[in-house]
This record gives C-alpha cells, sequence and structure tokens, in this order.
C-alpha cells in the first residue's frame, strides 16, 4: 500500500482491527516507511483513547441510538450493543 490516501482513509478500521491480515500488513509496512502517515496514525490512536476513557461513563443521549440506526440503515439488537 504506497498511496498515503489509500493508507489513511484505513486508519480507523486498522485501529479497530477490522482489516485482513494482507491489508494490515500491507498499511503497517507503509507506515513503517511514511512518517507523515505515522504520525496521523499516532494522531488518531491517541485521539480513540482519549475519547474512549472520557465517553466510558457516560450515558448515551436520548435518541443517538436511534438516530445512529437511521443514518446506518440498521437495526441493532435490544440493549443496544450490536450483538444479535
Amino acid at each position: 500500500m504506497a498511496d498515503c490516501e489509500k493508507a489513511l482513509r484505513e486508519l480507523d478500521t486498522f485501529l479497530d482491527g477490522e482489516l485482513s491480515d494482507a491489508t494490515r500488513t500491507a498499511i503497517h509496512d507503509h507506515l513503517d516507511g511514511c512518517p507523515d502517515c505515522l504520525s496521523a496514525f499516532d494522531f488518531h490512536a491517541e485521539l480513540k483513547s482519549v475519547i474512549a476513557q472520557k465517553c466510558q461513563n457516560d450515558e448515551m443521549p436520548p435518541g443517538l441510538l436511534s438516530r445512529l440506526e437511521q443514518c446506518l440503515h440498521i437495526e441493532l439488537a435490544p440493549g443496544g450493543d450490536g450483538s444479535a
């Protein structure tokens, strides 16, 4: 994955561990050789960590789940955790 734009588009998916082994390896290799993308990766990883820490005890605002479902065109299982 030599293209920075492609690597940057996949950063969130990379951080979530939702990529195939081949794509994950390609992004990892790209990050090893591209300081600009590595800097963006570090920023995304830190931001994701800070948001998770700051929001871990917050309750979901009323209506947010239904708005997300409408945006994503999905229905979540009762309990709101997305498990079936």
